[in-house]
């Protein structure tokens, strides 16, 4: 019973952490980064740094808004279906009321002063926010000792900073898919020489051990000879010793 009621409890507390989450976001997913790792790292502990990058990684790579795909992963992780139903509805809700509200009176609004100087405020605030998000990113970098994280990462700079200035035509997806690609010859690579390595140290103890188990033989080949040989000179001694007491009697 005591689990049923902490799993409900969980349920709950994400219903409404991402429903805070989705009320006072501005900016979009990558806006809203920042308040996730806050959230989800600082504050309730449920996901670790590396496992945030990853569930973001996750999202971003996979179809949706990065919102409501990092929702659902912590939702499905913490409460099953329907922690991923109720955390995915939360983030979604405030959106969705705001933007049929909005609807409802686009033209009173898009003529208001106030509404205008309101969202022109935003926008720079949304800007520091996104900022904020990737320093926050590239401070997890300080962890990672690999050479091809830092390869990916100003390959994928590089691509999409000549996208955005129209130098070159090249996708975001096709980025992220270039990305994934080079993780997985990468990591194929990095596994067969660790095999290869595995088997190489295999054979050589098994050599090593051949090598102490033929030493061992000849040592006891070299014993048993030696032992005859003493036995050998033992039997001659005591055949001479015969003969001669043999003369004496004589």
């Amino acid at each position: 019973m005591p689990k049923k009621e902490n799993k409900i409890k969980t349920i709950f507390s994400l219903f409404f952490t991402f429903l805070k989450i989705g009320a006072f976001t501005f900016g979009g997913g990558y806006a809203m980064i920042s308040i996730l790792e806050r959230d989800l790292v600082e504050n309730k502990k449920w996901l670790t740094e590396d496992e945030m990058t990853t569930v973001i990684a996750i999202a971003e790579s996979t179809p949706g808004p990065i919102a409501i795909n990092s929702a659902t992963y912590v939702g499905a992780k913490l409460g099953g279906f329907l922690g991923a139903l109720l955390a995915s509805t939360a983030v979604m809700l405030p959106s969705i009321i705001i933007i049929v509200l909005i609807s409802l009176g686009i033209e009173k609004f898009s003529s208001n002063n106030y509404f205008k100087w309101a969202f022109m405020g935003i926008k720079a605030a949304v800007a520091a926010l996104i900022l904020n998000a990737a320093l926050r990113f590239l401070s997890v970098f300080k962890d990672l000792k690999k050479p091809i994280y830092y390869i990916v990462f100003v390959a994928s700079l590089a691509l999409s900073l000549l996208s955005s200035f129209h130098v070159i035509k090249f996708d975001v997806v096709f980025i992220i898919l270039l990305a994934a690609i080079t993780g997985i010859i990468y990591g194929a690579i990095k596994r067969s020489t660790e095999r290869k390595k595995q088997t190489l140290n295999i054979e050589k103890d098994e050599s090593l051990t051949k090598n102490n188990d033929t030493n061992d033989e000849t040592s006891i080949l070299d014993h048993d000879i030696n032992l005859t040989n003493n036995l050998a000179k033992l039997d001659d001694a005591n055949s001479s010793s015969n003969k001669s007491n043999d003369g004496g009697n004589l």
